[in-house]
């Protein structure tokens, strides 16, 4: 509190007199370094390789080119690029611990794992959207949903998020600065920064939680409103075997979600979130680490007809040598 308070009475405004920050990870660890970066680069490769064989299987394979795989491979893409803005980073702090990042670059990092997380989410709340009406409403999803509302969705996912991050990103850019500079975590977490801020953090706080508040509860909502009509439809199937293989499916589905919802509620809903900066690391793993390697496996993986995409795809190539 006295370092606000000084930095207040010095009129710093505008200008930060901190250069960069150090990302102080987890000192406990340290002497783990070197499995937890073979842990770490494992699953980092494992769901690049999986989000990437969904990218490329849905786009080589024209029966794939509908409104879900379309959805499921921008969500896979998201992907890619929202494990890519964290775990590098994550990986050189194993090997050789603290690391420093100069201040635009922790912003730059910041902004875009708010947006990218922002597009996953609200990506979730249309993908069960889409199940919802492909399931409860079959006779209708033609005429509702095909590949341009799919895009226009898309679309209207990254314009939404861009614009919420991009305010929020602004008003945090005005705040100064003046030391101490080590942030608790092992990227440049917007709630920590804030925290580290010699200004009036106040509104900024506030308008930290509304972004994500709305965000993560507007896509919430939809979520379980659409996975709930979806098992009340699933439960008035006349086949024991069609309810068993559908509750496998959505069961799957569910476990991702509520591992990500959970882990981002516990994180983000919360207005003062400095009591609890050092077990968001471990909540942010979750998001950063468990999920991504999850989501593959889950959503697509799993699906026979992916497996026969995959099949004919690799066979044509085979036949094109």
């Amino acid at each position: 509190m006295r370092v606000r308070e000084s930095g207040r009475t010095v009129g710093v405004k505008n200008e930060s007199t901190v250069q960069e920050f150090v990302l102080e990870a987890f000192p406990v660890a340290q002497h783990l370094g070197g499995l937890l970066f073979l842990v770490h680069l494992l699953a980092y490769l494992a769901s690049i390789m999986g989000n990437v064989v969904i990218i490329f299987i849905t786009w080589a394979d024209y029966h794939l080119q509908t409104p879900m795989y379309v959805l499921l491979s921008t969500f896979s893409f998201c992907e890619c690029c929202f494990i890519t803005t964290v775990i590098p980073k994550l990986l050189s702090i194993f090997l050789s611990g603290r690391q420093t990042i100069p201040f635009p670059a922790c912003l730059t990092q910041a902004f875009f794992f708010l947006f990218i997380g922002a597009v996953i989410f609200f990506l979730m709340a249309v993908m069960s959207l889409d199940r919802y009406l492909a399931i409860c409403k079959p006779l209708h999803y033609a005429s509702i949903m095909n590949l341009r509302v799919s895009f226009l969705l898309i679309f209207l996912c990254y314009s939404l998020s861009f614009i919420l991050i991009t305010c929020l990103m602004l008003t945090v850019s005005q705040l100064s600065f003046c030391g101490p500079n080590i942030i608790s975590h092992f990227f440049c977490d917007l709630g920590s920064l804030i925290h580290l801020s010699c200004s009036d953090t106040r509104s900024v706080e506030i308008y930290f939680f509304f972004v994500t508040s709305f965000v993560i509860l507007l896509s919430l909502v939809v979520t379980i409103t659409a996975y709930s009509n979806i098992v009340i439809t699933i439960l008035r199937l006349p086949s024991a075997k069609e309810r068993q293989k559908a509750f496998s499916t959505c069961s799957s589905h569910l476990i991702v979600l509520s591992l990500m919802y959970g882990s981002c509620v516990f994180i983000y809903l919360n207005p003062k979130q400095v009591d609890r900066l050092d077990s968001n690391k471990e909540a942010a793993l979750v998001n950063t680490v468990v999920t991504p390697v999850l989501n593959p496996v889950i959503y697509t993986l799993r699906n026979k007809q992916v497996h026969q995409a995959l099949r004919d795809t690799l066979f044509g190539m085979r036949l094109k040598k």
